[in-house]
C-alpha cells in the first residue's frame, strides 16, 4: 500500500516538474521574441535616426556652401561699396570744385570785359602810331572787335580769343615781306602804287608806272618822296621777292637811323 502511494507520488512529481519545464521553455521562447522585436525597434530606429542625420548632415553642408558663398559675396560687395563710396566722394568734391569754378568764372566774366575793352583800345592807338600798312584791314578788324562786345550771343572766352587773335596778326605783321596793291596821294593826287612791307623797319612804295616811289617816315609820320635813279630797281626787285617771284636777296632801301636808348 505504502508503495503504490509512493509510485503515484513519484509520478505526480515527474509529471509535475515536466509540466513545469514546459511551461519555462515556453516563456524562455516569448522572452526571445520580445527581446528580438526589442533589438529589431531599436535596429530600425537607429536606421532611421541615421537617415536622419544624414540628412541633416547633407542639409548643414548645403547650409555651410551657402553661407561661404554669402561670405564671398559679402566681401565683394564690401570691396565694390568702398570703391562706390570712393567715386562718390570724388564726385562730390568735384562738384564743390565746380560749384566754386562757377563762382569764380562768374568773378572773372565781370573782370573780363573791362580787359577785352582796354585790349582793343590798345590795339587801335598802336595802329594809329604804327606804320600806315594795311590800314584799311586793320581798321576793319578793330572796328569788327568793338562790334562783337555788345552780342550777346558771342560768349566773353570767345571775345576774349579774337582779340588775342587780332594781337597775334600784329605780331606776325613785323616779320614778313609783303607786296600789296594801294593809293597814294602825291602831290594832291591820289596814284596807284604798289607797297612793299618790310617788317615794320620799312614802308615803301612805287607807282604803277615805276616812275615814283617813296618811304614812310615815321618820325614825321608823313611820305618821303625817293631818288627814282638810286631805288627803283631795288624797289621792283623786293616786290618780285614778296611776290616769291625772285630768290631773296640784299636790297638797298631807305631805313630810319636807329634811335638812341
Amino acid at each position: 500500500m505504502t508503495m503504490h502511494r509512493l509510485k503515484h507520488a513519484l509520478i505526480a512529481a515527474l509529471v509535475t516538474a515536466g509540466t513545469l519545464g514546459g511551461a519555462a521553455v515556453a516563456v524562455q521562447a516569448s522572452t526571445l521574441d520580445s527581446v528580438l522585436q526589442v533589438g529589431e525597434a531599436k535596429n530600425k530606429a537607429a536606421r532611421e535616426s541615421q537617415v536622419k542625420i544624414d540628412r541633416l548632415a547633407d542639409e548643414t553642408r548645403d547650409l555651410l556652401n551657402d553661407y561661404k558663398t554669402v561670405t564671398k559675396q559679402i566681401d565683394g560687395l564690401k570691396v565694390y561699396n568702398a570703391r562706390l563710396q570712393r567715386q562718390i566722394d570724388n564726385q562730390v568734391q568735384q562738384m564743390a570744385d565746380i560749384d566754386e569754378s562757377i563762382d569764380q568764372v562768374t568773378v572773372i566774366q565781370r573782370q573780363m570785359t573791362p580787359l577785352i575793352i582796354r585790349m582793343i583800345d590798345g590795339l587801335e592807338k598802336f595802329i594809329e602810331l604804327d606804320v600806315p600798312f594795311h590800314m584799311e584791314e586793320r581798321e576793319q578788324r578793330i572796328a569788327f572787335l568793338r562790334s562783337n562786345l555788345d552780342r550777346a550771343d558771342v560768349s566773353v572766352a570767345e571775345k576774349f580769343r579774337q582779340v588775342l587773335e587780332a594781337y597775334q596778326i600784329e605780331n606776325e605783321y613785323g616779320r614778313g615781306i609783303e607786296a600789296y596793291k594801294g593809293a597814294v596821294d602825291i602831290n594832291g593826287q591820289e596814284r596807284e602804287v604798289n607797297f612793299l612791307s618790310i617788317g615794320r623797319i620799312a614802308l615803301v612804295y612805287q607807282t604803277t608806272d615805276t616812275e615814283l616811289a617813296g618811304a614812310w617816315d615815321q618820325a614825321s609820320r608823313s611820305w618821303v618822296p625817293l631818288d627814282r635813279s638810286e631805288y627803283r630797281n631795288a624797289i621792283m626787285a623786293g616786290l618780285r621777292i614778296a611776290r616769291k617771284e625772285a630768290a631773296i636777296d640784299l636790297l638797298t632801301l631807305p631805313l630810319p637811323a636807329p634811335e638812341a636808348l
